[in-house]
This record gives structure tokens, sequence and C-alpha cells, in this order.
């Protein structure tokens, strides 16, 4: 078997859960052989993904790569069926990434740490799993796979309130998945033949009506997940309760799962619904930015505070989506990577300052930045590129999406103002809560009243590595987004190529077209290029 026919996505995605079986056999009484262990097999897994990307993937191609097909379900059609293209492909590269530095941010975890390492490697193959299956029931297999680390993670090592925020984190990712199960079984089942190949799903001929229940019934639960408001109260929740580790999957991998099935389901497979929806998409977006970062200025929780600004920052990814532009849909692709590297190294921060100072409520800490300069050095850096700042990864993903949706021919002038206005209404809140943050935690004088700031330390060398391994890509991205770019480009112009001919063929016959009566925002369906 040579290299290009080597089963690397089976390989990546069966080798974390697979390990993982083997932990409860490790010789380990105080945690450290298992953390190593988790780390090293997290890091096998992560350089297995890069060789393959490095090896067989083609920027230049559109369609799927590193397809392995083995039939599973032969009455159903059902087969354990993978592949990778531009919008998969660096969110399994994210994901490798993240869990890996996650492993190592764990290196405090003490509470039973097999069973936490084992959660921590499943999730891993979950995770990878949603970017990499090409069959619609494998990915809600996956989908639910992944459900269940995570609540454990939050229910036994989370905070004082772990049980209500793990519980209310299952119920309504859970309630969610219905959607998904119910949609998939309703577009495998209709016609003559029945298939869960996400392939053949997008090319059948759904009736309009039908498109739209199914576009409402995956939106319903991609929503939970981004997440889009109003359901997104479980995500302050479950950051509130969690540990770093944790804290850094949710931020930099389970949102984006989201976003990535948003793309990959309701734009690609449904386009036709997708025009109906996306003035929808818009308004939920920009309600996303301004209400989130309002929410956000007003938390006094620093957990919460971060939670609230990453719902913010999914707001432009809903926006990019629904732009019809080239230059939207990539910026919303780069937003998605972006914010999984910022949201990673803030929550990473946010944990190693509370492990300090023992509160998370800003009004206690004030001072701190004078017995841990380099947590202080590496909070502003963070926190500068969350909010945007030219050179990092976050200014050009907003700068992209701004461009596509301002520049796009599919939406009046007017409604194209309103929707760019409130963007830079987000825009201009970012700086204010994140800065104001940071003086409230780093500057003024120190709480005598608490005796954890006599004892203060800085960062570890560990720490400081995670960061800079968090800040290299986020600053490389900034100066140079064709790293990234060039990765997704082709799929993503593709997609776009493929909704303009839909809507071409539509108006030509007449079925499935637009009513812009019925859409007042619409001005025509065609996309600019």
């Amino acid at each position: 078997m040579d290299l290009e026919t080597f089963p690397w996505l089976t390989t990546v995605i069966l080798f974390p859960l697979l390990a993982s079986l083997a932990i409860p056999l490790l010789p380990d009484e105080n945690g450290k052989t298992v953390r190593w262990y988790a780390l090293i097999v997290g890091l096998i897994d992560f350089v297995l993904i890069v060789v393959a990307f490095a090896l067989n993937y083609d920027f230049s191609q559109s369609g799927l790569q590193l397809v392995e097909t083995y039939t599973w379900v032969p009455q159903l059609d059902l087969k354990w069926s993978l592949g990778v293209d531009g919008l998969s492909m660096p969110l399994v590269l994210l994901t490798g990434f993240i869990t890996t530095l996650a492993t190592l941010a764990a290196w405090p975890v003490t509470l039973k740490p097999k069973l936490f390492y084992f959660l921590l490697l499943a999730m891993y193959s979950g995770q990878i799993g949603v970017f990499a299956v090409q069959d619609l029931l494998l990915f809600f297999l996956f989908w639910e796979l992944e459900l269940i680390p995570v609540y454990l993670l939050l229910s036994i090592w989370g905070g004082k309130k772990r049980l209500y925020a793990a519980t209310k984190f299952i119920l309504y990712t859970a309630g969610g998945s219905l959607f998904i199960l119910v949609a998939a079984l309703a577009m495998a089942f209709y016609g003559d033949a029945v298939s869960f190949d996400m392939g053949l799903l997008a090319e059948k001929a759904y009736p309009l009506r039908l498109q739209l229940l199914l576009y409402l019934a995956f939106l319903v639960a991609y929503a939970v997940k981004l997440p889009i408001i109003p359901l997104h109260t479980w995500l302050p929740d479950a950051h509130g309760e969690a540990t770093a580790p944790v804290h850094m999957l949710l931020a930099g991998i389970l949102l984006k799962m989201g976003g990535y099935a948003l793309i990959r389901m309701n734009f690609g497979m449904l386009p036709d619904a997708h025009a109906y929806f996306a003035p929808i998409l818009v308004i939920l977006g920009c309600v996303n930015i301004v209400y989130a970062a309002l929410t956000s200025f007003a938390q006094r929780n620093l957990k919460r505070k971060i939670a609230y600004s990453s719902i913010s920052h999914m707001g432009f990814v809903l926006i990019g989506i629904a732009s019809f532009t080239n230059l939207g849909l990539s910026g919303a692709m780069l937003q998605m990577v972006s914010h999984g590297l910022i949201g990673a190294s803030l929550f990473f921060l946010v944990g190693a300052t509370y492990d300090r100072t023992h509160t998370l409520v800003l009004e206690e800490m004030g001072g701190v930045g004078k017995k841990m300069p380099k947590i202080f050095a590496m909070f502003t850096t963070c926190s500068l590129a969350s909010l945007a700042l030219p050179g990092m990864s976050g200014f050009v993903a907003e700068l992209m999406v701004f461009v596509g949706f301002a520049t796009s021919d599919a939406y009046s002038f007017t409604f194209r103002l309103i929707a760019v206005l409130f963007m830079a209404i987000g825009v201009i809140l970012t700086p204010i809560y994140l800065l104001s943050m940071l003086r409230e935690i780093f500057y003024g004088p120190e709480n005598k009243a608490l005796v954890e700031h006599e004892v203060l330390v800085d960062a570890e060398p560990r720490e400081v590595f995670i960061i800079a391994c968090l800040l290299v890509p986020i600053i490389g991205f900034g100066f140079y987004p064709k790293l990234l770019t060039q990765i997704y480009d082709a799929t993503t112009q593709s997609l776009n190529f493929r909704l303009n001919q839909v809507f071409v063929a539509s108006q030509k016959t007449g079925e499935g077209s637009i009513p812009v009566a019925a859409l007042p925002v619409l001005k025509a369906p065609a996309i600019s290029q």
C-alpha cells in the first residue's frame, strides 16, 4: 500500500479513539503517565493530519480529496464514506492543532486523570469525524458522539454550577440534533433511491417547499451549536463552569461545527432555500454581533464576558455565509479558523488567571499585572487579536466579510447599508469591552482583600509555549492570509458558482425562482464574483 492509497482519514479518526481504550490499562497512580500518553497520541494524530495534507491535498481542486468509501449497510446504501475539501480540511487541521494544545493545557488536572484524557481523545475522534464524513447518517452519529465527552467533561470537572451547565448543554444540543436526524431521513428517502451519500443528496431535485422545511430544520440544529441568538444561552453557562482545556475545545472547535454544517448542507445542498433564508441569516448575524457585544460589555464574570464575545464574532460568519459573494464566504471561513485560534488562546489565559487569583469577578482582580507581567503581555496580545487589530487574522476575516457583503449585488442598497452599520457598531463595541476588561484585571491598585494576590506567580514555560503556538498562525494569517485562503478558495468559489447556476436555471424554467415580492431586500438572484 503506497502513501496515496493509504486510508489517511480513517486512521486519523480512529487512532485517538482506539488509543484511548488503552488508558485504563496504564499503570499510573498520579496521572503523570497518562497525560504524557495522551499528549503523544494527540501529537501523532496531528502529525498524521499534516502529512496527509502535505502529500495528497491539491489546492486547485474544488472537489473531495483523500476519499475513502467502505460499504457498511448495503440495504440502506449506508457507507463509511470519508473525504475532505476546502471546507473541511482547514477545520480538520484546526481540530488537531487545538486538541493537542488543549491536552498540554490539561497538565494540572489531578481529578480522575485517566477518565479525563480518555474523554479528551474520544472527543478528538468525534470532532474530526464531523468534518470528514460524507454520509449524512454517519455525520449525525459523529455529531452525537462528541456530545457525550463534552457533557462528562463539564459535569465532572466543572465549577460549582457544573451540573446545571452540563444538563443545559446536553438538552440544547441533543434537542437540536433531532432536527438533523429528521432532515437527513427526509432527504435520504425522498425520490426513488434511498441514499445518505451527501454528494448524491446534493444532486437531488427537491421541491421548493421541502427545501425550505429541510433548511429550517438544519438551521435550528446548527443555530444551537454556532450559536445563534436566541438559542445561545447554553454557551455562557458552559463556559462559565468549564476548565481551561475544555474551554479551548468549546471555543476553538465546537462552535465551528455549526458554521461548517451551515455551509456544507444549508448553503451547498439546499441552494434555492438558501436564497429565502439568506436575509434572515444576515439579520440574525447583526443581532449576534450587537446584542452579544453589549451583553459582554455588561458582564462582570470574566468567563462569561469572553463567552459572549465569541457569540458576537460568530455573527460575522453568518453574514459571510449569506453574502452571495466569494469574498464574503471566504471571510466566513477565515473567521471560523481565526476565532478558533483566538478564542482558544483567550479562554486558556482566563483559566490561567483563575488558577492564580481563584476569582472570576473583575472587581476582585485589580493590579494583578504587576506580579504577572507575562500573562499580562499575552492577555493583551490575544485581546488585540480578538478586537481585530490590523496585522492579526481577525482583522482580515472581518474586513473580507465587510467588503464581501457591502459589494453584494443580491441585496438592496438600503438593506446592505443597515447591516453594515450594525457590523460597524459591533466592531466599535469590541475594543471597548476588551480594553476595559484588561484595565480592570491588570491595572489599578491591588485588591488587598484577596490573600491570593500575595502569592501570585507568573506564567510558566508550558503556558508561554501554548500561547506562542496559537499566536504564530494568528499573526501569520493576519499578514499573509493566502496561507489559509488558498486551501479553501477553489471550494468556496465552486459553491458560489453552483448557486449562481441554480438561480439562472430557475429563472429560465420558472421553477424554484425567487419572488422579489416575498423577499424585498433581494434585488436579484445573481451572485457577485
